[in-house]
């Protein structure tokens, strides 16, 4: 048997006085430990932030809206061409789309412009506001990116063209010369939610300025679009995102992803037959099955194609479309394998002396390099650099563990790079080619500085140790109360000790299909891509799952979703 490379950690008992106030409302004890695992220390705190339909929050709080909706209404009413700048990943897809289909509803003269990532990178370019001068444009909104673009800000200026930017990024030192700077991670922003989605910050966008024209119509004979019809892409693009599934973002994505459920979007009905998404849309199919696909056009060719997708009314254009994005990802998916196996061995090699794992490669899509970067740091648990090696300047994706904040690292060599910017997980950057040692050389001696005294081992953080009698239809009801699971919600994680295994066998080549007893019962259970510990599985382990809901041929039945199994009593549980 393969045995379990991580160690196993449950988290502290909830405190028996806060563990008594959930059990005097009527909250499943397993459920509080759960909620308490979440920060959530009162039976109040849960019924407004996971219990009950959560109000969302004043657009005009966030910092500069007041501006950014005078200055749209002016742009509008002029007849100004406005050019909507966002980005190529699923976020910034959606939130061009999003404030595209705003403008356009209100009369506005607006065009969508996304980057193609081998030619220009992440982000606005000075090129690009060059060609917008060109084209007569006098406004311009930034989506899901901006607040680090202080020269194509300067430039916009030079050529008369007014800028709004709307970010959710950390700002690096002075905001941009732009007539607003809309970001709730402002250093003064007041806004009670810091963790919203690029497209999220559009949406807010959006509505400030749709209820600005309910008071005050722009035209008298607009039809904006109701801000309702605008909560599936920000569904889309919060969950691909990976945006924290707390406060405000839960609120939206759970009434986006019952908006998905029921689109009136072409392009996306398609999407969801071409993929055989099987069952409702959930925020693991956004996850796993509609964000990848978004996302590979932009990786391998141009973003504009899923734009156009999410944007279409026409039935054979969505059907042209989401063939296409379903073979983007399918040769994204092969490449991706080509360049891990090409990786492998030096990481394999850089991983047994460093803790960091530095690869630089013109034989590297720029398009994937945050993929493989990804799996090499699941599978060596080392932060990971992935670069796209070129004449001049080189782009990397960079991926990291909850133990280094890879964008903070970043920016210490901010004198290194051209331009860069990300979250503390996960990071894009560009280089010129002949600083690409001098980066690695200052990127392997701080994760040595930093990172030198702890034992990076991945660990598994369970929500309770329990007995799988506790795992009923019941159960899974309380359970559900606490979705959308997601990033920062994650879905709870239950341990077992002494499980029986009655049977067990591989199914569709990776995965492995369990029954499980407690000596009185059996459960089913699966284990996704653990195929390899088939082999002299012992008949009695330890088991980490979630439970869930497996509906297949019109029946449903409570199935365990394996995270990690080992033999009973091993070196997995940690100290």
């Amino acid at each position: 048997m393969a045995l379990t490379n991580k160690k196993w950690q449950v988290a502290p008992l909830i405190p028996g006085g806060v563990l008594q106030d959930f059990r005097a409302a009527g909250v499943h004890p397993l459920i509080a430990q759960v909620l308490y695992n979440r920060g959530v220390e009162s039976p109040d705190h849960a019924e407004r932030d996971f219990f009950s339909a959560r109000e969302i929050p004043d657009p005009f709080l966030l910092p500069d809206m007041d501006k950014a909706v005078t200055r749209l209404r002016e742009a509008i009413r002029k007849g100004e061409l406005i050019i909507v700048c966002g980005d190529y990943d699923v976020d910034g897809i959606t939130a061009t789309a999003l404030m595209c289909e705003t403008l356009a509803s209100l009369g506005a003269r607006v065009g969508p412009y996304i980057p193609t990532r081998a030619g220009e990178g992440y982000g606005l370019s000075l090129r690009a506001v060059d060609e917008f001068a060109e084209r007569g444009c006098r406004l311009i909104i930034t989506v899901d990116t901006g607040i680090r673009s202080n020269a194509e800000a300067e430039r916009a200026r030079e050529h008369s063209i007014d800028m709004i930017i709307t970010d959710h990024h950390s700002a690096h030192g002075e905001l941009p010369p732009a007539v607003a700077c809309v970001n709730p991670k402002r250093e003064d922003s007041r806004y009670p939610f810091a963790d919203l989605s690029g497209v999220g910050v559009a949406y807010k966008l959006a509505q400030a300025l749709l209820r600005s024209h309910s008071e005050s119509p722009i035209f008298p004979d607009a039809r904006p679009i109701p801000e309702a019809d605008l909560l599936d892409l920000v569904a889309l693009g919060t969950v691909a995102d990976l945006a924290p599934l707390r406060g405000e973002n839960r609120a939206l994505v759970l009434r986006g992803v019952q908006a998905l459920r029921h689109t009136r979007r072409p392009g996306l009905q398609e999407l969801i037959a071409t993929s055989c998404l099987r069952g409702p849309v959930t925020v693991d199919s956004i996850g796993y099955i509609l964000g990848p696909r978004l996302n590979a056009a932009g990786r391998l060719d141009t973003a504009m194609d899923s734009y156009h997708l999410l944007t279409t009314r026409d039935r054979e254009e969505a059907i042209r479309l989401s063939r296409k994005l379903e073979e983007y990802n399918r040769e994204r998916q092969r490449l991706t394998m080509e360049a891990i196996e090409r990786t492998y061995p030096t990481a394999q090699e850089a991983a047994a002396r460093a803790l960091l794992l530095f690869v630089a490669d013109p034989e590297i899509p720029e398009g994937i390099a945050g993929l493989v970067a990804t799996r090499l740091v699941e599978e060596f648990y080392r932060p990971a650099i992935v670069i796209q090696k070129s004449d001049g300047v080189s782009r990397g994706s960079a991926r990291s563990v909850p133990e280094w904040n890879i964008t903070q690292a970043l920016d210490r060599c901010s004198h290194l790079l051209v331009r860069h910017g990300g979250h503390a997980a996960a990071a894009g950057f560009e280089v010129e080619t002949h600083r690409l040692d001098a980066l690695r050389d200052e990127l392997l001696r701080m994760a040595h500085a930093e990172l030198a005294e702890r034992v990076l081992t991945p660990t598994l953080i369970a929500d309770a140790e329990v007995q799988l009698r506790d795992m009923t239809w019941a159960f899974q009801r309380e359970l559900a109360r606490l979705e959308p699971f997601g990033y920062d919600n994650p879905a709870p994680v239950f341990v077992c000790r002494n499980v029986r295994i009655r049977d067990s066998r591989i199914v569709g080549e990776k995965h492995l299909k369990l029954s499980l007893s407690d000596g009185q019962m059996t459960w089913d259970a699966i284990a996704f891509k653990q195929a390899d510990r088939a082999s002299g599985l012992p008949h009695l382990v330890d088991v980490a799952f979630s439970l869930e809901i497996n509906s297949w041929n019109g029946q449903d039945r409570l199935q365990l979703n394996v995270r990690d199994i080992g033999p009973a009593g091993g070196p997995h549980w940690g100290k």
